[in-house]
């Protein structure tokens, strides 16, 4: 008996800064910044007498008569509330709906009522089992995957999903992080052990992407670094790759430890590593200890960060405010230290108490969790703690006022300038030149279009976008990385309009470089 099955990936509740809903609003098809691996994983795990069909919502609408045996679900708590609509309308007609992914593993009881079967954990253990009992028509109601080897991890089924819709393909090269951060959700579904897969498999689905026309890959690992040897080991082969006719560009998560190793450092930029997240989360010491960020201290975080840009690295950084040891000056500290570094993208936003993390679990023993409350991390719209040293309207009010004045014009482009002066300048003189655009993906083009429209926002944004790409083009190398940053800029400006958020009077310090020439012009 055969089976068929309609695995959906639900569109986000809200833009985040890591989106591109910024498409759509400017008047262009639907896209997503990454490619799902989770849709596309889950279909490789499928037996071959399976019928598969994926759905990325960010890409394009949900085919609510769709006639598949079974309706498949996946998401994060980002999406936690347009996974329970698409589940609830697809239950309602009849059909059978199985849920799975970070947030049924994080936060079961809040999905069990709105499917009618609940995939908690890691598949490739369970997986066998799972699609016999789909096949069978005898499902349990519920399942629990297990830390499994990654080397059992199929290359997923790109041939699938709409990969000409996604900026970046996708690749996880490993699953856990060693380090203890409260906040943190990952290390509790995924472990604090960190597996990793054998690099012969990562280099398979490099190729399967390369394969499907990605020129640039998200490494979607929660700290890519954290093992130095093993990194080394993946980042000479990649290298490898690379040379062998596959110039490929990438971009990952990483822990401003890995600064301490030069020549890792170094191995990432020939790797093609050429941006990375890292939670910096707050220049506080107290904040840090209090949090367990015990990588942060002892360092001089801005110095660590330029080794990056200097290297030809570029950063974006991860903000939180509302620690215990946050009081109401915290805003003004985190926007001077901010602009004293160069990175021109902040995720911004309030301590959020996740479930299944030990913060959430001493936020409920003190009686602090807020109900109702947005429940997602890294945006700026609240938080479902209520703060110690501050009323929440002055966290809302600080947060708000902060981010706008992190990506007021004058303050972003002094950043952006900062950045391009830095960036590659310990590897000496480049011989780049200006990237031939023509040649980019639909959807590349469409991004680059979206970055040159920044100028279009407003008469700062003018100035601000003609000072920050006369730059560029006096630096060629920088070229294609500061189109990717503006396009995160026009990103985050819609997300801030779409949240009611962006006033730019609110701005509540002025830049530290001198922007006068630029307002001049």
């Amino acid at each position: 008996m055969t089976s068929s099955l309609y695995i959906i990936n639900p569109a986000a509740d809200f833009p985040t800064y890591f989106g591109a809903e910024i498409l759509l609003a400017a008047g262009r098809r639907s896209g997503v910044m990454m490619a799902d691996l989770s849709s596309t994983t889950v279909a490789a795990m499928a037996p071959p007498d399976f019928s598969i069909a994926i759905c990325d919502e960010g890409v394009a609408p949900v085919d609510f008569d769709n006639d598949a045996d079974w309706i498949a679900i996946t998401g994060k708590v980002s999406q936690r509330r347009r996974m329970i609509a698409i589940a609830d309308e697809f239950r309602r007609r009849g059909k059978k709906v199985i849920i799975g992914g970070p947030y049924a593993s994080l936060s079961p009881d809040h999905l069990v009522a709105h499917c009618d079967v609940l995939v908690s954990g890691e598949m490739e253990e369970i997986a066998e089992e799972l699609f016999a009992d789909l096949r069978a028509g005898r499902p349990r109601d519920r399942y629990f995957g297990d830390k499994p080897s990654l080397a059992t991890s199929p290359v997923p089924r790109w041939d699938l999903y709409p990969n000409h819709r996604a900026m970046l393909g996708a690749v996880q090269t490993s699953r856990g992080c060693p380090f203890e951060c409260e906040f943190c959700d990952v290390i509790q579904y995924l472990g604090r052990k960190q597996r990793h897969k054998p690099i012969a498999n990562v280099l398979a689905e490099l190729d399967a992407l390369w394969a499907h026309g990605f020129r640039a890959t998200f490494l979607a690992d929660d700290n890519f670094t954290a093992y130095r040897a093993h990194c080394k080991e993946l980042l000479e082969a990649m290298a490898r790759w690379r040379r062998d006719g596959h110039p490929m560009d990438f971009v990952t998560q990483i822990s401003i430890d890995a600064t301490r190793d030069a020549e890792l450092m170094d191995m990432l930029v020939e790797a093609g590593v050429h941006q990375v997240f890292i939670g910096i989360e707050t220049p506080n010491l107290e904040s840090l200890r209090e949090t367990g960020k015990r990588q942060n201290l002892k360092i001089d975080i801005v110095e660590e960060v330029q080794k990056l840009v200097d290297r030809g690295i570029s950063v974006m950084g991860g903000m939180i405010v509302g620690f215990d040891h946050d009081g109401p000056d915290v805003f003004s500290q985190q926007y001077e230290f901010a602009m004293s570094t160069p990175i021109p993208i902040y995720s911004l936003g309030a301590l959020m108490a996740s479930e299944a993390t030990p913060l959430f679990d001493r936020m409920a023993r003190e009686g602090r969790l807020l109900q109702g409350t947005v429940e997602t991390q890294a945006v700026p719209w609240g938080s479902n703690i209520r703060p110690v040293t501050m009323s929440m309207e002055e966290l809302n009010e600080g947060l708000h006022n902060l981010c706008n004045a992190l990506y007021a014009p004058s303050a972003f482009g002094e950043r952006m300038l900062n950045f391009i002066d830095a960036f590659g300048r310990a590897r000496g003189p480049s011989d780049a030149t200006i990237p031939d655009t023509s040649a980019f993906r639909e959807i590349e083009q469409e991004a680059v279009q979206i970055a040159a429209d920044v100028r279009r926002l407003g008469d700062a944004e003018g100035r601000m976008w003609n000072k920050v790409w006369g730059a560029a083009l006096r630096k060629p190398q920088t070229v294609k990385i500061v189109a990717r940053i503006m396009f995160q800029y026009a990103q985050a400006r819609h997300m801030f309009d779409r949240g009611n958020y962006w006033e730019p009077q609110l701005a509540f310090a002025p830049p530290r470089r001198e922007m006068a020439e630029v307002a001049a012009e």
